[in-house]
């Protein structure tokens, strides 16, 4: 495949549902010339209260549905449980593939808090994965992370139920303790799921607006575009016009309404959203 072609390729992004959106934010910011191909797996949400064997068989197969029906450049796994569960299989299944993962943002959390006590909401899934632990292992001494799960919040988000985000937000947060920016209280507020960046808003008003909220949209979006660069000279595509014409692709393996109403909810975008049916 020549240059102008391979640079031309979509990149692929998916989620367990609406979540990855605020990636593909992220992602559209940093490369506005690329196309993206974006899928939502809300048939078989959410996958952070599933068991890790359920989240790598979903992961191939939606992998391996973009590679095959959309010839995808790179993969971006915009979900953290699915990351914890699948990115190294993936990466051993397709090793030409760029493919990018997001974790939470225990690192520059811990660069940025002052009080050294820094907050974790994230899913069930996400908090038990060996790869979160050894993530956390690594930080051993750089501050105190209070986890706190965060049982039903991603699938509210997912239905946009206010009242039971609004709900579950409050009890996760009075459940961590005190926040702040004194001695023992939190300062940073690591948000472990991409679904959660559509509720900072909510949370910094339970919080406090002091309260640093880290989510790990931006240094994904930055990453995919080094990969990209690194990987194969040329795949970037460099052309202003492309700018005009590429709106994303949008697909999902079960509520089609939800996912068209939470890209125009949170993308300001209209869009048509396609049903897929994948074993």
């Amino acid at each position: 495949m020549n240059e102008a072609a391979d640079s031309t390729r979509p990149i692929g992004v998916f989620d367990s549902g609406v979540g990855g959106l605020s990636v593909l934010r992220a992602l559209r910011a940093e490369l506005p010339l690329e196309r993206f191909v974006y899928v939502a797996d809300n048939g078989h949400a959410p996958y952070g209260e599933r068991d890790d064997a359920h989240v790598l068989k979903r992961s191939h197969a939606i992998a391996d549905y973009l590679i095959t029906s959309h010839g995808i450049k790179a993969l971006v796994v915009a979900c953290n449980t699915a990351t914890a569960a699948a990115i190294q299989t993936l990466r051993a299944a397709y090793p030409e593939l760029p493919i990018v993962g997001i974790e939470p943002a225990l690192k520059p959390a811990a660069a940025l808090s002052k009080t050294g006590v820094i907050g974790v909401m994230a899913t069930r899934g996400t908090l038990n994965s060996e790869k979160f632990r050894k993530l956390l292992a690594g930080l051993h001494g750089a501050g105190t992370f209070v986890l706190q799960p965060c049982d039903g919040l991603a699938d509210a988000i997912e239905r946009f139920d206010t009242n039971r985000i609004q709900s579950l937000c409050g009890e996760y947060t009075q459940s961590m303790g005190n926040f702040g920016g004194t001695t023992g209280e939190m300062d940073c507020l690591v948000l472990g799921c991409t679904h959660y960046a559509f509720v900072d808003s909510e949370l910094a008003t339970l919080v406090g607006n002091q309260i640093n909220l880290l989510e790990g949209g931006a240094p994904v979006a930055r990453q995919t575009r080094r990969l990209l660069d690194q990987f194969r000279p040329g795949t970037l595509n460099q052309n202003p016009a492309s700018a005009q014409s590429n709106l994303p692709m949008f697909y999902s393996t079960g509520n089609v309404n939800l996912l068209e109403s939470a890209v125009q909810r949170w993308l300001k975008m209209n869009c048509k959203t396609l049903a897929l049916h994948l074993d």
